[in-house]
C-alpha cells in the first residue's frame, strides 16, 4: 500500500507523479459541467422553486413509492441478502459529473472493491439534473467491471427531474408517473407548476444501450424504492431519501423508526450528512423529530451514519450520553468537484475536538489546491500560490494545532500567506473574529468548477471499504488522486473499527 497523506506530499499527490491511466477508461466525449451557465441554472432550478413555493417531493416520493409496492415490492422495503458474517462493501458518494474526477476514483475502486459483496451510492448519483441519458456515461460506463449490483440513495440532484431516471436505473425500470390533477390557479403550487423543471419527453432513449455495460446477472439490483434497508451479514443498512432540501417526509419518517427497531446494529446512508464541516444538521422529520434522534435512540442500534452531498471525506466519532460511539463520516468524495476542507474552523461540536476529527484532503493540501486554482483563474500564480508546505504551516498556525503531515524543512509564514490564506476562507479557532475573506465555496461552485475538472492530478478524490465481521466493523477511507502511484494501491487515509455490540 502506498503512502498516504498523512505521511508525505508525494502520498498526497504533489509533485512530479505519473499520471494514472483513468483517462482510458472515459468515453470520447464527456459533458462539460458549468454552473455559470444559465442554461444549467435554469434546469437545476427546481431546489430553489421548492424553498420558495413549498417542497412537493414527500408526496412525489409517495406516488413512486405506491407504484413499487403495486408492482411487488417487499412491504417493508428491506433487501433480505444471503451474505455470510464475514463480508465487504462499498461506499461512494456524489459520483456523477462524468469527466475525469469521477473516473479517476474507478481503478482504486476497482482493485479494493473486486472482493466486496455490494457498494451503495450516497446520493447525486448523476449531475446535474438526474436525467435518465446520463447514465451512460456517469454511471454504467465508468462502473462496467464493478461485478456486483450497485445500490444507491438519491440526493437532491437526482430529484431535479422528479426521480425519473433515478427510478428507472435503481428500482426495475419504474414507469413514469401519471400527471397529477393542474393545482388551483393562483396558489403557490401552481406558481410553481408554471416554472417546474420536467424531463424531456424523449429522455432515456439510450438507456438500453447503457444497461448492456453492466448486463451481467451478478451487477444486478432491484431496489423496493428511494429508500430502503439492507439486510446482511449481520447488519442492516438503512438508506433514506432526503429529497431536495434535506428533509424526510412523515411517511418515510414512520417506515424509518419502524425499520431501526431491534437489536440488529446499523449503518444509516443519506444523501445529507448529519455532522459537516464543523456543524450538526440533524435532519428534521416531517410531523416531528428528526433522523438524529432516530440514529441516536439506544433502541435502534446504530453505529454510524454515512452521508454523502459535501465532496469530501470528514468523521466525527460521537460520544453519546449512554456510553457508546456513533461514526458520523461524510462520504461524499467520489467524483464531483472537491469542496473546500481548510475553510473547515477547528473542530468542537458534540464533544468531538480537533484530536478527535479527521477529514481529506488534509485541510494544508486544500489550501494549496485552491491557492493554484484561483491564482490560475485570476491570473495571479505568483501571489495567490501557495506550496504545500506553506499551505499546511498556515493551517496549523491559525487553527492553534500541530501539523498533519510531519513537516520537512521549516517554512517561513510571510505576510502574503497569511494574507492568502484569510482571502480563501481558512479555518480559524473559535476565538477568534472573523475578517473579509471570499466565499470560496460559492465562487468554486458556480465559476471554478468547470476548470478544476479538468485541471491535472492530484484531485482528492476518495471512497469508503466497510469490512464487517460478527463483532466489528473496519471502516477504511481511501484517496484517488489521479496519480498511478494511488491507483495501484489505494492509500488508506483513515481507518476506525467500530464495534457492533
Amino acid at each position: 500500500m502506498s503512502d498516504s497523506s498523512r505521511d508525505t506530499a508525494e502520498g498526497a499527490g504533489w509533485g512530479a507523479a505519473e499520471r494514472g491511466a483513468y483517462r482510458r477508461l472515459m468515453p470520447r466525449e464527456t459533458e462539460k459541467i458549468s454552473w455559470l451557465d444559465p442554461r444549467m441554472l435554469w434546469a437545476a432550478r427546481n431546489g430553489v422553486l421548492a424553498s420558495w413555493f413549498g417542497d412537493p417531493t414527500g408526496r412525489t416520493r409517495s406516488r413512486w413509492v405506491a407504484q413499487r409496492a403495486a408492482a411487488g415490492a417487499p412491504a417493508d422495503k428491506v433487501i433480505r441478502r444471503d451474505d455470510p458474517d464475514r463480508f465487504s462493501f462499498l461506499v461512494v458518494g456524489d459520483t456523477g459529473e462524468g469527466d475525469a474526477p469521477q473516473y479517476a476514483v474507478v481503478p482504486g475502486l476497482l482493485e479494493e472493491g473486486r472482493d466486496t459483496a455490494f457498494a451503495v451510492l450516497a446520493g447525486d448519483v448523476i449531475y446535474p439534473v438526474g436525467s435518465a441519458d446520463d447514465y451512460g456515461t456517469k454511471f454504467f460506463h465508468p462502473y462496467r467491471d464493478y461485478r456486483a449490483p450497485i445500490y444507491a440513495v438519491p440526493g437532491n440532484h437526482d430529484w431535479y427531474e422528479d426521480l425519473g431516471g433515478f427510478m428507472r436505473v435503481f428500482c426495475g425500470d419504474a414507469p413514469p408517473l401519471p400527471p397529477e390533477p393542474a393545482p388551483r390557479p393562483l396558489t403557490r403550487a401552481w406558481l410553481r407548476s408554471l416554472l417546474w423543471h420536467r424531463p424531456r419527453p424523449d429522455d432515456g432513449r439510450r438507456l438500453a444501450e447503457a444497461r448492456a455495460l453492466r448486463s451481467d446477472p451478478a451487477q444486478q439490483a432491484v431496489q423496493p424504492g428511494p429508500y430502503w434497508a439492507i439486510d446482511s451479514g449481520p447488519v442492516r443498512i438503512v438508506g433514506i431519501d432526503t429529497g431536495l432540501l434535506g428533509t424526510v417526509d412523515a411517511e418515510q419518517g414512520a417506515w424509518l423508526r419502524e425499520v431501526s427497531r431491534g437489536p440488529r446494529p446499523k449503518i444509516l446512508v443519506t444523501g445529507s450528512p448529519l455532522y459537516v464541516d464543523g456543524k450538526h444538521h440533524p435532519c428534521p422529520v416531517e410531523g416531528g423529530g428528526t433522523v438524529d434522534d432516530i440514529v441516536r435512540d439506544p433502541a435502534h442500534h446504530y453505529v454510524a451514519a454515512i452521508g454523502g452531498d459535501i465532496h469530501n471525506y470528514q468523521r466525527y466519532p460521537v460520544r453519546l450520553a449512554d456510553g457508546r460511539t456513533l461514526q458520523y463520516v461524510v462520504a461524499g468524495g467520489g467524483g464531483a468537484f472537491m469542496h473546500a476542507t481548510h475553510t473547515i474552523p477547528r473542530v468542537d461540536v458534540a464533544g468531538v475536538t480537533e484530536r478527535d476529527f479527521r477529514c481529506y484532503p488534509l485541510r494544508g493540501d486544500s489550501l494549496a489546491f485552491y491557492s493554484a486554482l484561483y491564482g490560475r483563474r485570476l491570473r495571479m500564480r505568483r501571489f495567490f500560490t501557495l506550496t504545500e508546505a506553506e499551505a499546511t504551516a498556515v493551517i496549523a498556525e491559525r487553527l492553534g494545532i500541530p501539523p498533519t503531515r510531519a513537516p520537512g524543512t521549516p517554512v517561513r509564514i510571510t505576510r502574503r500567506v497569511r494574507l492568502v490564506a484569510g482571502l480563501l476562507g481558512t479555518g480559524r479557532r473559535p476565538d477568534r473574529a472573523r475578517r473579509f475573506r471570499l466565499p470560496v465555496r460559492t465562487i468554486h461552485t458556480q465559476v471554478f468548477s468547470p476548470g478544476s475538472a479538468t485541471h491535472s492530478p492530484p484531485f482528492f478524490k476518495c471512497f469508503l471499504r466497510l469490512d464487517v465481521g460478527p463483532g466489528a466493523i473496519r471502516l477504511r477511507c481511501h484517496a484517488a488522486t489521479g496519480n498511478r502511484a494511488q491507483e495501484v494501491a489505494p492509500p488508506v487515509e483513515d481507518e476506525v473499527v467500530i464495534p457492533l455490540t
